[in-house]
């Protein structure tokens, strides 16, 4: 059995940054509660080792950001890699809690994007995932931003303004994304496309795509994390014929892998090292002390 791991995979700056920004806050914070409003990034392994060290998670998927806030009165709130809305940021300022903004540079960069074509009397077409965190920052921003997350979305779009400009959300999949662009071209043929697909994000997915012998793709990535998604997704598009994705080696206890001869390893932009580094040996020794996650290792 021949075990590759693929390059790129794992970590991209976005999540590097946030995840330093956390351990520099408990670092400067030592007394303080320090909260993360939703996941720092999607990763529960993350999530869990920064609970270790006190910080505060919180996450209700039927609640929003702004609501979320409500239950911290003092201390510190770190706003994730995904972005946040003014409204929710203002609101934390007023309550004069500490404001640590962990958003990566590629989402503020959209997002100021957006805030400038708006300026300039544009609606905008923003292709993402509905109640991604990204998605909801961004739409957040004007009414006058329109989420479509497939064809039938496009086609029923009824926009009048002749200033229309279509962006995206950064962790899309590349050939989604394009489709669904040409799609809007040629309902909106003067309208401005800026694809803004991180560097990370279309690197991880090409490499992915330019895998040409490999019979089985494992992509580790938590469940949440639409990179991943998209990973496993192009991975099937490229017709590798078993693909598999995993949060971490443990998921591999149960899975039959006999007739895979060459095993190609990836994880999304989220997934630790650790975790991957993990899979990779436990496919090559298949020591069971692989399966075990130990959470002092994630954040190092």
């Amino acid at each position: 059995m021949e075990i590759k791991r693929v390059v790129p995979s794992g970590y991209c700056q976005g999540v590097i940054r946030a995840i330093r920004m956390v351990q520099d806050t408990v670092n400067k914070y030592p007394d303080k509660k320090i909260y993360v409003l939703g996941m720092i990034v999607h990763n529960r392994y993350i999530v869990d080792a920064f609970n270790n060290l006190g910080v505060i998670t919180l996450e209700d998927p039927s609640r929003n950001k702004s609501e979320l806030l409500d239950d911290i009165d003092d201390g510190v709130v770190v706003f994730t890699a995904h972005g946040i809305s003014e409204a929710v940021k203002n609101k934390a300022i007023k309550k004069g809690l500490i404001v640590v903004d962990a958003a990566c540079t590629y989402v503020l960069k959209n997002m100021a994007l957006i805030k400038e074509y708006l300026n300039n009397d544009y609606d905008i077409i923003y292709i993402g995932k509905k109640k991604h965190p990204e998605s909801v920052a961004a739409l957040s921003i004007s009414e006058r931003i329109h989420l479509v997350t497939n064809n039938k979305d496009i086609d029923e779009l009824d926009l009048t303004n002749a200033n229309i400009m279509v962006t995206n959300q950064t962790t899309m999949s590349v050939f989604d994304t394009k489709e669904y662009i040409n799609h809007i071209k040629e309902k909106y043929p003067e309208a401005v496309v800026l694809e803004e697909i991180c560097d990370a994000t279309r690197q991880r997915q090409k490499a992915v795509m330019d895998l040409k012998d490999a019979d089985t793709l494992i992509i580790v990535g938590d469940p949440a994390s639409n990179n991943t998604a998209q990973l496993t997704r192009l991975g099937k598009l490229n017709g590798i014929e078993r693909v598999i994705q995993i949060e971490s080696a443990a998921d591999l206890k149960d899975i039959d892998l006999t007739g895979s001869e060459k095993i190609a390893v990836t994880s999304g932009a989220s997934t630790p090292r650790y975790l991957t580094d993990n899979t990779i040996n436990y496919l090559k020794t298949k020591n069971p002390e692989y399966l075990e996650t130990d959470i002092s290792q994630i954040l190092k």
